[in-house]
């Protein structure tokens, strides 16, 4: 008798295969205010070491770690025109406040680019406070008319980065240097996901922004996710604000800025991109448990022996959990354990002592194997390193096995429709062509140049727009 599968097939219903996902591998609810969620223990975890891998590399960058009120007068988001119109629609206002109506609205954080202006007009005096470079953890609100766990949620977590120089050149290199260097370094090498770099279109582009640098990943059923962003500001907030610098000359100058995002929507990236009919494939590089190490059953000297391995593979720098919960059935542990996509389990009951052997799952895969007990802690670094090189793999060939290169609007519908991508010449779509896309919920995600790499503008030579239905 065909074992009854606990979730959703992809094949047959991607979004609820999603939404089954989320809820039976225990990562999230839905909050009690429509658009809001719950992150429950272990999607948690996942959003810490994404958390922990891009704050290093955020650090390195130079960027140091403050915190912004969540309240925003909201007289500071209309100083910028194009800002304010941007997020209007999606803004929670603020009328009363202790019992009274408030002399002045405020509005909940939906992005910090006002409120920073306003205290880095008061920091930066002189060009020896530049760069100046901030980055903040924190929540922010955006009313979502169609909200979806993880990558869409009136509130979500994210880190935004807001930095201030003394020239246009000395920004626009920063801002390049984030997305590259820190978001994608990130993205691939620790979620394993083949993100492409490249420039949003003027329509596409960050409200407030000169430009924006993305990273789009495309997800199991072909469609993109937006991972990251990176925008040059120029100096259209530092003229609103007044943020000003006397330079080396004497000169009273206005600072150059960025600013930079990436949320939990990357958690559901991460859901989309790896996970498959039996539940999530966590990236070895990014798991909070590496390696889970089973009971199979309670005789004491099988649990004996699981906590030694357990001990072995911590020493080993592998991040372990032994699970010797015996009063719970071996079989819903390991399809728990398969759900959470943890990338290796080693099972062990009484004939595997008897044996000398432990069974060695490797979520990742799909394989499983004996190996001598004293095997694992010798084996398990490579394992994992293997098996995050499978997964960035996996992803890369996905994206180019169902990207077309393409010549007209209709073209790209049709691969778009289909379920993948489309690389059409800019010269060919343009602004135009562009708006025929949106009459069939097709974007263009961003412009690349002819050999890949991020291009200097949006007219420039030989660009490539890469168009998809995007999440």
């Amino acid at each position: 008798m065909a074992k009854a599968s606990v979730l959703t097939p992809r094949a047959d219903d991607f979004p609820r295969w999603y939404q089954d996902l989320i809820n039976k591998a225990e990562l999230a609810d839905n909050g009690p205010v429509r658009g809001t969620m719950v992150i429950r223990p272990y999607g948690y975890g996942l959003w810490e070491r994404m958390q922990q891998e891009m704050d290093a590399r955020i650090k390195e960058a130079g960027a140091r770690n403050a915190y912004f009120p969540l309240f925003i007068p909201q007289s500071y988001l209309t100083r910028e025109a194009e800002h304010v119109e941007g997020f209007a629609p999606e803004l929670a206002v603020v009328t009363h406040g202790g019992g009274k109506e408030l002399e002045e609205p405020v509005v909940v954080r939906p992005t910090s680019e006002t409120i920073v202006n306003e205290y880095f007009s008061k920091w930066v005096q002189s060009y020896r406070d530049l760069p100046l470079l901030i980055n903040q953890w924190a929540n922010v609100v955006r009313w979502e008319m169609r909200p979806r766990v993880f990558l869409r949620t009136t509130e979500f977590l994210w880190q935004e980065g807001h930095t201030a120089h003394a020239t246009y050149e000395d920004a626009r290199d920063y801002a390049a240097h984030i997305h590259e260097e820190v978001y994608a370094d990130f993205m691939v090498n620790v979620l394993g996901i083949d993100v492409v770099l490249g420039r949003k279109t003027a329509s596409e582009r960050f409200a407030g922004a000169v430009n924006t640098l993305t990273l789009e990943g495309m997800m199991g059923d072909g469609k993109a996710l937006q991972l990251g962003t990176s925008h040059e500001l120029g100096q259209n907030f530092a003229r609103a604000f007044g943020t000003r610098y006397l330079s080396k000359e004497g000169r009273q100058e206005l600072v150059w800025q960025t600013s930079w995002g990436a949320s939990t929507r990357m958690v559901g990236g991460l859901i989309m991109s790896h996970g498959d009919d039996s539940g999530l494939r966590v990236p070895p590089r990014l798991a909070p448990v590496q390696a889970v190490v089973l009971a199979i059953k309670g005789d004491e000297a099988v649990l004996a022996k699981v906590r030694e391995i357990g001990d072995r593979l911590t020493a080993a720098g592998v991040r372990v959990q032994v699970d010797d919960r015996t009063d719970t059935p071996f079989g819903r542990r390991a399809v728990d354990w398969e759900l959470k996509g943890v990338p290796v389990r080693v099972e062990i009951g009484p004939r595997d002592l008897e044996n000398g052997t432990a069974t060695l799952v490797r979520r990742i895969p799909g394989s499983k194997e004996p190996v001598a007990l004293d095997a694992p802690a010798a084996l398990l670094p490579a394992v994992l390193e293997e098996d995050q090189a499978l997964l960035l793999r996996q992803s890369r060939e996905r994206r180019e096995s169902r990207t077309s290169d393409v010549s007209t609007v209709g073209a790209a519908v049709e691969a778009a429709v289909a379920g993948g991508w489309a690389r059409i010449p800019w010269a060919d779509l343009g602004e135009e062509g562009e708006a025929r896309l949106a009459e069939h919920a097709v974007t263009v995600r961003c412009l690349v140049a002819e050999d890949g790499s991020v291009p200097d503008a949006d007219d420039a030579p030989g660009n490539v727009a890469v168009v998809a239905r995007a999440y």
